[in-house]
């Protein structure tokens, strides 16, 4: 993996540039479902960002239903269609 620039100067938080890199890896297949996300010290030096940055950004992922986190294992990508029940709307 080669470094990623995040801009700094952007009035989106590096945090929010990270998952958004992210997020779109995992949309193009790219993370596959079940495959582990690189850890937050492994961000950490791709990004060139501080850990909790890092921890932010997985934490929007999460947030968005794209990654689950097991402790002590690492996160990991959500199937497609455990994220399609999020996005269900009730009729009626």
């Amino acid at each position: 993996m080669s470094a990623r620039e995040i801009d700094h100067r952007a009035p989106e938080p590096p945090y929010r540039q990270i998952a958004a890199d992210l997020a779109t890896e995992i949309e193009r297949g790219d993370l596959p479902p079940g495959r582990p996300l690189p850890s937050e010290k492994a961000l950490t030096e791709l990004y060139g960002v501080a850990r909790e940055t890092a921890r932010r950004a997985l934490s929007v992922l999460r947030e968005q239903g794209l990654i689950y986190t097991v402790t002590g294992r690492g996160s990991y990508v959500t199937e497609p269609a455990d994220r399609a029940g999020e996005d269900e709307r009730q009729d009626g």
